[in-house]
């Protein structure tokens, strides 16, 4: 076609002079591992194992995991997975395949079409915008309403006479005898669209579903919602999450940790708290009969104890599956006051004895009891006096004067 490589003018799909290549109607059964008469079960059974092996929480490379995911999304789709059988990739495209395709191209190639060049209306810039959730939102899930404006074209299009509808502008400037510069750049007249239009600001309220078990950085989006332009397709709106801190829970993956003291009896007697869960129920943890906290290794490992299917909905399960809520004990010992005789007896019945002394004679060895104090001073107090004894031997020396008589 004449007026496929000029801008402003869309050539037909499939008609670039010429023969096609044979469609590639196997790189996606190729990238799961499977044989292209493979059942859906043994595609869905591949694709899981991929994705645990590949996902990036797994050390995966994030782009093969991408190519991955467009490739299940693809074969898992009876109607997408039979215009692929035929067309491949293209014919999802030309098929209907709308976003899906593009998203397919971007994961598998880069965002480049193979065969030379991208077909149909150009596609504008994507539009983000950070979306803070709160953790309860990401556990139960939450829909909201959010208004954008963006720019609408009002009537149709025309092309711009000043740059011909090319969008940029060829200018000569002599830089020498003999010698000229030629320099491009965007139209002024059009803004480097190639077309003059009319527009106005569209005020539209979209309804961003935020699904359980989401994770920070996800995207939410929106085809085709970006500002309109001329001969080119609407970007899309994208909403990008952004998990805010919360005072209680700490989140990784799909699992959840929290931080709970314990007094040092209910350390060695046993304890029972209740946790406040993020879909509002209130939960009860308590410990087995006989269990005992333990303080935190020599090694500085913590006592950790987790509880099954407590933690954030996994993504993609509709919140049936979920991960697990790990607790961090720490034990708080008594601050104030001293324990009496009776306790003291009491406690050396209950608890094991300690390992014995050396013998020694009280008569022939030093006794002392301790101060309490603090770590950061280690080490201060001999550099202190060190300091101050340099000072006064270096003052002295100055401040001495003979007599003379």
């Amino acid at each position: 076609m004449p007026f496929d490589d000029m801008p402003g003018h869309g050539g037909m799909p499939g008609m670039r002079g010429g023969p096609r290549e044979p469609a590639n109607t196997t790189e996606l059964y190729e990238t799961l591992g499977v044989e292209k008469s493979a059942s859906a079960g043994e595609i869905k059974k591949a694709y899981r194992k991929l994705a645990l092996q590949k996902h990036p929480d797994k050390g995966g490379d994030p782009e093969e995991f991408k190519k991955i995911q467009a490739s299940y999304e693809v074969l898992k789709d009876d109607e997408k997975r039979q215009k692929y059988d035929q067309y491949g990739l293209e014919g999802l495209e030309e098929g209907g395949g709308g976003g899906d395709a593009d998203d397919i191209f971007s994961a598998l190639f880069g965002g480049r079409r193979r065969g030379g060049g991208q077909r149909g209306p150009r596609k504008g810039p994507d539009v983000k915008h950070p979306l803070k959730v709160s953790l309860e939102d990401l556990y139960a899930g939450k829909t909201a309403k959010l208004a954008i404006n963006r720019d609408k074209i009002i009537g149709d299009a025309k092309m711009c006479t000043d740059c011909n509808g090319r969008g940029v502008i060829v200018r000569l400037r002599q830089i020498g005898p003999g010698m000229v510069q030629q320099i491009q750049q965007p139209c002024d007249t059009c803004g480097g669209t190639g077309y003059k239009v009319k527009k106005q600001k569209e005020r539209t309220v979209l309804e961003v579903n935020i699904e359980k078990g989401m994770y920070n950085g996800d995207k939410i989006r929106f085809a085709g919602m970006s500002d309109e332009q001329p001969n080119v397709e609407a970007g899309d709106v994208i909403f990008v999450l952004q998990e805010k801190d919360h005072a209680m829970f700490k989140r990784k993956g799909s699992d959840l940790l929290l931080q709970k003291d314990v007094t040092l009896l209910e350390a060695l007697t046993g304890y029972e708290f209740v946790i406040p869960h993020l879909d509002g129920r209130t939960i009860v943890v308590r410990s087995k009969p006989g269990e005992i906290v333990r303080p935190e290794a020599a090694q500085g490992e913590p006592f950790i104890k987790c509880v099954e299917g407590e933690g954030m909905p996994k993504k993609n399960t509709g919140g049936l599956e979920k991960g697990r809520l790990f607790i961090y004990y720490r034990i708080v010992f008594p601050t104030e006051g001293s324990l009496s005789d009776a306790a003291v007896a009491a406690l050396r019945t209950a608890l094991p004895a300690p390992a014995a002394s050396p013998a020694y004679d009280e008569n022939e060895v030093d006794i002392y009891t301790t101060e309490r104090v603090d770590l950061r001073d280690f080490g201060k107090k001999d550099a202190q006096e060190r300091d101050a004894y340099d000072s006064d031997e270096e003052g002295g020396g100055r401040n001495v004067q003979c007599q003379q008589g």
